[in-house]
């Protein structure tokens, strides 16, 4: 890491929806739970969870596309949330975002030039146009595509093709923090592996720090410096990825890792077997036996550990007194109150 002050910071953060509706109260949710986390100039944060985990929400906030209901976001020091829209435009251009659907993403009515040059229109709007051609050319190579391809239409290209242009059109303002939300979810495993094969050359080419979301850990253990571990919108572990993966200190956590040990991902294989893209279209973390169900809870109204129901290590502490993010014996952080007592070996 080039710098020592986190370039982004998520303190405390949380997010309740709902509660109240047209005529009628409805149970909030609580999307996000006191949330804390960090990314440094040039790191790769992956932010792990399965549907529901709050993982999206995250990244809407990161982004200051959504207000949280408490906490705060900073980014190089500034409160995202406390500046007022002419304060917070110059600094949009720093952190950009790329969508989880390569086809929904790009308006279809325009050519991939004008698609790649909207960014800069928002953020830079006194930028002279040959100045904007210039820079469309030079980030659409960066991605592997030509710039001629700037006068061509999506529908024109492929979904891994399609999702090169969305990050190109990230990369226009030259950001130092890009945050993909499920970026290559969408896309055949082969194709992922080439994305991600991308995403890591950027990040070493320009320094670039990116907020990587995904539901697969395997897909994270490709690409992240550290993993975040998020389960109904607590964050139950970070750490370095080596060490989430290898010796995960929450329960949740290794039942993460025995899907994504199944289904690893090695980012310079293109051309996988047909039998490997078949296991990992069929294993998934909401749908893998090894993994059991979460039983419906009120959060509300739950007391202790939001893993409980679903934990084999639960005992009584675990079921009247809610875990905090402590320090674990491998350089990590986890909220269970056993982390530190239950065997690595025991996946």
């Amino acid at each position: 890491m080039s710098d020592p002050a986190p370039l982004l910071t998520v303190e405390g953060v949380t997010r309740v929806h709902g509660g109240r509706r047209f005529l009628q109260r409805t149970a909030p949710v609580v999307a996000l739970d006191n949330v804390s986390l960090s990314i440094g100039h040039g790191e790769v944060l992956g932010v792990v969870g399965e549907s529901g985990s709050g993982k999206s929400t995250l990244a809407r906030i990161a982004m200051a596309l959504e207000r949280p209901t408490a906490g705060r976001v900073l980014f190089e020091g500034n409160d995202l949330f406390a500046l007022s829209s002419r304060e917070i435009a110059p600094l949009r251009r720093e952190f950009q975002m790329v969508f989880q659907d390569p086809y929904g993403s790009l308006d279809p009515r325009h050519r991939v030039g004008r698609i790649v040059a909207e960014p800069l229109h928002l953020v830079t709007p006194r930028l002279g146009r040959r100045a904007r051609r210039e820079r469309v050319a030079e980030v659409l190579a960066s991605v592997g595509l030509s710039p001629d391809d700037a006068s061509r239409h999506p529908h024109e290209f492929s979904g891994g093709q399609r999702q090169r242009i969305a990050i190109a059109r990230a990369l226009a303002t030259r950001p130092k923090l890009l945050i993909a939300d499920e970026a290559v979810s969408a896309l055949d495993l082969s194709v992922q592996a080439q994305v991600l094969n991308l995403f890591m050359d950027l990040q070493e080419q320009q320094n670039l720090a990116i907020l990587f979301i995904s539901h697969d850990l395997a897909v994270v253990e490709a690409i992240a410096d550290r993993i975040a571990v998020m389960y109904r919108g607590h964050l139950v572990e970070i750490g370095p990825a080596d060490v989430v993966l290898r010796q995960p200190q929450h329960p949740y956590s290794r039942m993460l890792s025995r899907v994504a040990s199944a289904t690893h991902v090695q980012p310079g294989v293109t051309n996988p077997s047909p039998a490997s893209v078949a296991r990992r279209m069929e294993i998934d973390v909401t749908a893998d036996p090894a993994v059991p169900r979460a039983a419906p809870l009120n959060s509300s109204s739950l007391r202790g550990c939001i893993f409980q129901a679903r934990c084999p290590y639960a005992d009584k502490l675990c079921r009247q007194y809610p875990p905090i993010l402590r320090p674990t014996s491998t350089e990590g952080f986890a909220a269970c109150h056993h982390a530190n007592t239950l065997s690595s070996t025991e996946q």
